[in-house]
């Protein structure tokens, strides 16, 4: 993954550095380390990362050295601009609200752009939460926020570990889950979205993996004319998150 201007900004480097915002409880998307960092320097930053549960990556010294010129000592961390929720508490929320529970499950979506134009429609349809997982999905950056007008300052974002597991967690907690997906005949505008929904939105790369396509009750596709194999995902989910909101006005 490449990194664009506007992502470089939420970084921070240096093992001292990195431990502080580590003992600060700073909100870290992912922690980059360098193969074979100095041993001592290493020991002290797996003792500020022990029995914590942030996303490690171990790269060569040439990535990190790509981010910055500076003495980086074999560490990188990606400081998010928001704080992550946990499904469970949104949730909560939601029905102690009274509200219909209305979430967004975004299944490896890598583009910042597409991240964030999501998230832009998502909030202005009225959604409760983006669900995303901790690994190969973007990274919530002043680049994201910026495509998104603001909304991943407005609309809670739940980061988890286990996709299907929260995906799980939301179908035993009563709401319907639809994936949108190719790979049926059902289209979208026939499907029942005015209740508690939450809907899925796959990679553009391989769409919904099996696994959450096997959780969802009924799966849902857009209907295509011309000669191209599918919509950008960010297009697709605008369609559909359009099609619910219409479906709850009309109910």
């Amino acid at each position: 993954m490449s990194y664009k201007k506007g992502e470089i900004e939420d970084l921070i480097f240096g093992v001292h550095a990195v431990i502080e915002a580590i003992d600060a409880r700073k909100e870290i998307n992912k922690i980059m380390i360098q193969r074979g960092m100095d041993k001592a320097l290493f020991k002290e930053l797996k003792e500020a990362l022990a029995n914590k549960k942030y996303t490690l990556q171990f790269v060569p010294a040439e990535k990190l050295n790509r981010l910055t010129q500076k003495n980086h000592q074999g560490v990188i961390a990606f400081i998010s601009p928001v704080i992550y929720h946990e499904v469970s508490d949104v949730l909560t929320d939601v029905f102690e609200r009274g509200d219909i529970p209305n979430f967004l499950v975004l299944d490896r979506i890598t583009d910042v752009r597409n991240f964030g134009a999501i998230a832009r429609t998502a909030e202005c349809s009225g959604v409760h939460a983006i669900i995303i997982p901790d690994k190969n999905s973007a990274l919530i950056t002043s680049d994201s926020i910026k495509t998104s007008s603001g909304a991943l300052t407005k609309i809670p974002v739940c980061k988890t570990k286990d996709l299907n597991e929260a995906v799980s967690f939301l179908k035993e907690s009563g709401l319907r889950i639809v994936a949108c997906t190719e790979k049926t005949h059902d289209l979208v505008f026939d499907v029942t979205m005015t209740g508690p929904t939450a809907i899925i939105m796959g990679s553009e790369e391989d769409g919904i993996s099996s696994e959450l396509l096997a959780l969802a009750h009924q799966r849902a596709k857009i209907p295509l004319l011309g000669t191209v194999s599918s919509y950008n995902v960010g297009v697709s989910a605008g369609i559909v998150l359009y099609e619910k909101m219409r479906q709850m006005i009309l109910s």
